[in-house]
């Protein structure tokens, strides 16, 4: 006898052997039991979920003389007839071949016939949503009044094509995708029978592969058979399905997840020259990422992904290496790839782009690497990484000795800000012990050594930063103006002094993208970001920058979106505003 494949073999004799159809399984069966049969049904839903299978179980039940629970009997008369390929009382049509206006007539004309040996004639049209139109409409009249002896079963995947004339006259059932564990515990059935042995991760492998549909998981297992002469391994299944090795692919999500550009596009050059495909490479890291974030996410995330316990270990370990919100990055980075790579003749610069991409988050600049940046910089900030030395006590100077002689007062209240200074640093928590330090993004290393303030301003930088920004007398005198050879450096001097003054590592971002420029004793700071513009001007914010301005000399300033130029006059109005803003000024 010819080999039948899996699916054949052991497709569903009876209601009950459906795997998780329940709801429709129970309509049919109680219609069955109370003899209230419809004269057309609608069978809907993804592909292998039972659509046909269930169309020729319910096609033999209401023929059959003796039902059990909904189901045929398969030993009556009428039974052993129709199990017989050449009955004429239940005719599937495949109306992807039979799609013209000419089949439906000759369907019509034929339909009037009583049947043979059952009491129904039952007509199962398979991928019914083919018909053309005019097969659509010489159907509709013999849909809605047919002989009382007929039935009609339309089988479908993509039920939105088929007209509203024919959906409404049918009862439509929608089947659901099988899930994981019933797909299992009927593959563990099937090797079971044929005698085919299997570890626990081979059978999840097999079961994820099919999606949902068992007769693509039995399609998979099929193959597996074949391919192994023994057990059924994880890796067996693996090299069925044509994925990469599990160790390879680990090493490019690892390089991914660690923003090492130049070791993934290594590894991805390293497997696309072994013989993998650009697309299929896409698809397995994709699934390594989502394999990631359950790991990651999820108490017992082996649960969900059925990896053997050393693979598990090493995408635990992996998934650890990188935060929520770079992981949510790679995924969406990748899961565009796969679409991105339907429709490209460069399929392989396609992918070192997404993998250049989610490595280099600086060069890119959506919500969720800014918001990366954001964190990468207050975890500096936290741990210490931009704190100023902390001063030497140095001995009072001979004139600082003289005001004390002269000036009790005023020296004993020096005394007490450098005491409150000294209390601050050592109030200040310790920087965190580093076992790796990362090396500093691009736009972190804008203000190099070479654009270092000038001598005359040393003393400014050097002290070290009090509770709120302020300056002492000796130090006022050398930075209330700017010095003309200095201005052009004036955006490196304002951005050190917000990074030195200013404890917020969001407005210091929002402030390396400004363009920074002198007209006349004004500095201005332009955006061409409307929502950073509005930022920068709330109140909080204002008084920061101009806090962080005041500590190199600039007293005047304001901020613009790009290509925006005001009045003199309205302008002096606006800082006069806000240099006073308890006064009502009018402008007449």
């Amino acid at each position: 006898m010819a080999y039948k494949a899996l699916y054949r073999a052991f497709r569903p004799q009876t209601l009950g052997e459906l795997v998780r159809q329940e709801h429709i399984v129970r309509i049919l069966q109680n219609q069955i039991e109370t003899g209230r049969i419809g004269h057309a049904y609608l069978f809907c839903g993804p592909r292998g979920t039972g659509k046909t299978s269930t169309a020729k179980i319910f096609a033999r039940a209401i023929n059959c003389l003796h039902p059990k629970e909904g189901s045929p009997c398969g030993e009556c008369d009428v039974c052993r007839a129709l199990a017989d390929p050449s009955n004429l009382d239940i005719a599937e049509i495949d109306a992807a071949s039979n799609n013209g206006v000419n089949e439906m007539r000759d369907l019509r004309e034929k339909v009037q016939y009583p049947p043979v040996s059952g009491r129904y004639k039952v007509y199962i049209i398979d991928e019914v949503h083919m018909l053309s139109d005019s097969a659509f409409n010489a159907l509709l009249k013999t849909l809605e009044e047919p002989p009382a002896h007929a039935v009609f079963i339309l089988a479908t995947t993509e039920p939105h094509k088929l007209p509203a004339t024919i959906l409404s006259r049918c009862m439509r059932f929608d089947f659901k995708l099988i899930p994981q564990a019933d797909i299992e515990a009927r593959l563990k059935e099937i090797f079971a029978a044929v005698g085919k042995q299997y570890e626990e991760e081979a059978v999840s492998a097999i079961a994820r592969a099919g999606a949902g549909s068992m007769r693509d998981s039995l399609s998979v297992a099929d193959m597996c058979i074949s391919y192994s002469r023994g057990k059924l391994t994880y890796a067996d299944v693996n090299a069925v399905l044509g994925s990469a090795d599990f160790t390879e692919i680990a090493k490019l999500g690892e390089a991914v997840l660690t923003d090492d550009a130049a070791a993934a596009l290594e590894q991805a050059e390293h497997i696309v020259a072994s013989g993998k495909g650009v697309g299929v490479l896409a698809k397995d890291l994709l699934v390594f990422l989502n394999r990631c974030v359950v790991a990651a996410t999820c108490r017992d995330g082996n649960a969900v992904l059925g990896l053997p316990a050393e693979l598990y270990a090493e995408v635990k370990r992996i998934a650890g290496r990188a935060d929520g919100r770079k992981l949510l990055r790679c995924c969406e980075i990748f899961a565009e790839l796969e679409s991105a790579l339907r429709y490209t003749s460069s399929p392989r610069i396609v992918l070192e782009t997404a993998l250049v991409k989610a490595c280099l988050p600086a060069a890119d600049l959506d919500v969720l690497t800014l918001a990366r940046r954001l964190d990468i910089l207050e975890g500096k900030l936290a741990s210490g990484a931009f704190a100023a030395a902390r001063p030497a006590q140095a001995a009072p100077s001979p004139a600082a000795a003289e005001r004390e002689e002269s000036a009790p007062a005023q020296a004993a209240a020096e005394r007490g800000t450098a005491a409150q200074q000294q209390a601050f640093y050592e109030q200040a928590p310790a920087p965190r012990a580093q076992t790796a330090p990362a090396a500093q993004p691009a736009w972190m290393q804008e203000i190099s050594d070479a654009d270092a303030p000038p001598e005359e301003f040393g003393a400014a930088y050097a002290a070290p930063p009090p509770p709120a920004p302020s300056l002492r007398r000796e130090e006022q005198a050398a930075v209330d103006a700017l010095a003309p050879e200095n201005r052009a450096k004036a955006g490196a001097y304002f951005r050190r002094s917000l990074r030195r003054n200013v404890k917020s590592g969001v407005l210091f971002t929002m402030c390396q993208d400004l363009e920074t420029a002198f007209e006349g004793d004004t500095f201005i700071l332009t955006t061409d970001s409307d929502t950073i513009f509005r930022r920068l001007n709330s109140a909080d914010n204002y008084k920061n920058v101009q806090a962080a301005l005041a500590a190199i000399g600039i007293r005047s300033f304001e901020i613009r979106r790009k290509g925006e130029q005001k009045d003199p006059f309205e302008a002096g109005v606006e800082q006069l505003r806000k240099n006073f803003p308890d006064a009502d000024i009018e402008v007449k």
